[in-house]
């Protein structure tokens, strides 16, 4: 099975710098979007479903604003768009699919770079990240969840980890959060089948010519339960076509 999961920044945006290539190209099982930035009426489009997907979309209360979206050739047994309630829905940051042999937890979560205020929201969500996989683990099934989590845990996933030590995405209680949730018993998939590749990233400024120059952070995961270790194939990110500021992360991985 192989899953992808991209912040497209827009996905009108997005479809229109060449999304739909990527994904015929790839042909991911799954596809993980966060920051849709649109209706459902601009989600749902032909496009998708004559590609063999069906849609879940969470979005936001605000026009325009954040918003998640699943695409995704196997059923799954139940949904829950905004899965956690609170900003999880009135933001569009979540979704839950339940398969028969595991769970797809797709989550964007907040930046803090803002301010003290939305800092603030994005520890409480943090938080409640760790209860909610907590409750979700006494299913007994394994769970993927994937997005674009704002934070790069280690300075192997950051340019210039020094520089940015006190900047929002990279301060010690967000990178302490990562631990605290990965000793939950989950695994940094990609970072597992690559454990030392360096100027690995799936975001980059827009200012100064980051991209150009490859000063990136790595923000976009696919955390699994550590029982997947084993059954994980590969593990790769796009970066081209450009097609948002985040780039795709895939995952292929064998199921029994």
């Amino acid at each position: 099975m192989k899953i992808l999961t991209l912040n497209c920044n827009g996905i009108r945006s997005a479809v229109s710098k060449g999304l739909a290539e990527i994904i015929r190209q790839e042909n991911p099982d799954i596809i993980a979007l966060q920051e849709t930035k649109a209706p459902l009426s601009e989600i749902k489009k032909e496009i998708w479903e004559s590609l063999g997907y069906e849609i879940y979309a969470c979005i936001a209360a605000k026009p325009g604003y954040s918003g998640v979206s699943i695409f995704t050739k196997k059923i799954p047994e139940k949904s829950i768009l905004g899965y956690g309630s609170g900003i999880f829905l009135s933001e569009g940051r979540s979704i839950l699919l339940e398969f028969p042999n595991f769970l797809f937890w797709n989550l964007y979560f907040p930046s803090g770079t803002s301010g003290e205020i939305r800092q603030k929201v994005k520890y409480e969500f943090l938080e409640e990240v760790n209860r909610l996989t907590k409750e979700l683990r006494k299913k007994k099934k394994p769970l993927l969840l994937v997005g674009d989590v704002n934070i790069a845990h280690k300075a192997i996933d950051i340019h210039n980890p020094k520089a940015n030590e006190k900047n929002s995405g990279f301060l010690p209680e967000e990178r302490a959060w990562m631990d605290r949730f990965l000793a939950l018993g989950f695994v940094d998939l990609y970072r597992f089948l690559h454990p030392t590749k360096v100027d690995s990233y799936s975001w980059w400024t827009y200012r100064a010519g980051a991209r150009g120059k490859n000063k990136g952070w790595r923000i976009d995961y696919i955390l699994g339960s550590d029982v997947l270790q084993s059954l994980v194939k590969s593990a790769k990110i796009i970066s081209e076509p450009i097609v948002s500021d985040h780039a795709a992360v895939i995952l292929e991985i064998q199921f029994s």
